[in-house]
């Protein structure tokens, strides 16, 4: 199966990102709200497909109720993660995101799903579209390290203590001693080396003005995947151009499963 190769970092890289531009995250909320995209307007509506919404780390699935919401206005079916809090091994983690993947490709008449994922949620639904292709139609990043943890200093230290109580959890540092880096060995640090199949359409949507995380690490490379937004990190969960990017590349993505499927039906 085809591959769009990706460099992947496997050094934990603190980068010291003007992390005061979050404090702005009340524009892209208010933003929104002025927006015609928030309303429906000039941008294509969905098919009643299925788009799983996944949170970032240290956050639950709560503060994308704004986006599921809309996605449902839009005509898609939106499903929350339920991973609960973005705070433990990323291969758990995985594995209940699997478990409603697999429940929404079931609900919806075994039709490949969509994955949205902010931030650490973006990597998660990488690493499930990796090792579940035949499930998953398309993956939008939001502001996603998955080419490598290149982070804020105090974010880096957040992790850190996560990592410590995965380990207490644990009782062992046996089964994967490089948690929590790009080094780990689990299957899901390995799924992300390898990139996504080339049969899952790919969005990554970014912001050179991220105080979280460096945008370098959030882009493919595929230039025409990638798309740079105004707004700040946590903010690009309600920003309008995002919601617009999310209209526009989620339609795609729909019409381009249509025309395979109409093309396996002839063939």
């Amino acid at each position: 199966m085809e591959l769009q190769q990706d460099n992947f970092q496997l050094e934990l890289v603190p980068v010291n990102l003007p992390i005061w531009r979050e404090l702005l995250t009340g524009i892209d909320w208010l933003a929104l709200r002025y927006a015609p995209v928030y309303y429906g307007l000039g941008v294509p509506r969905g098919d009643r497909s299925a788009v799983i919404l996944v949170p970032g780390f240290l956050a639950t699935d709560t503060y994308l109720m704004e986006m599921s919401f809309w996605l449902c206005r839009m005509g898609y079916k939106p499903y929350l993660s339920k991973i609960g809090r973005n705070a433990d091994c990323l291969n758990a983690l995985v594995e209940k995101l699997y478990v409603t993947v697999e429940k929404a490709y079931r609900e919806t008449g075994n039709r490949k799903v969509h994955l949205i994922g902010h931030s650490l949620g973006g990597v998660l639904s990488r690493a499930v579209a990796t090792r579940y292709p035949h499930m998953v139609e398309s993956v939008i990043t939001l502001a996603s390290p998955f080419r490598g943890i290149s982070s804020h200093p105090i974010v880096l230290q957040a992790s850190k203590v996560v990592k410590q109580r995965i380990e207490v959890v644990r009782d062992s540092k046996e089964d994967f001693p490089h948690c929590f880096t790009g080094a780990c060995s689990c299957p899901t640090a390995e799924s992300l080396r390898n990139n996504l199949p080339g049969g899952v359409m790919q969005t990554a949507i970014y912001t050179k003005t991220d105080g979280i995380v460096d945008w370098k690490v959030c882009v493919t490379s595929d230039p025409t995947a990638n798309f740079e937004v105004t707004g700040t990190h946590v903010g690009l969960a309600f920003n309008p151009f995002v919601y617009r990017l999310l209209a526009q590349r989620l339609h795609q993505a729909t019409q381009k499963a249509e025309a395979n499927r109409t093309m396996l039906r002839s063939a």
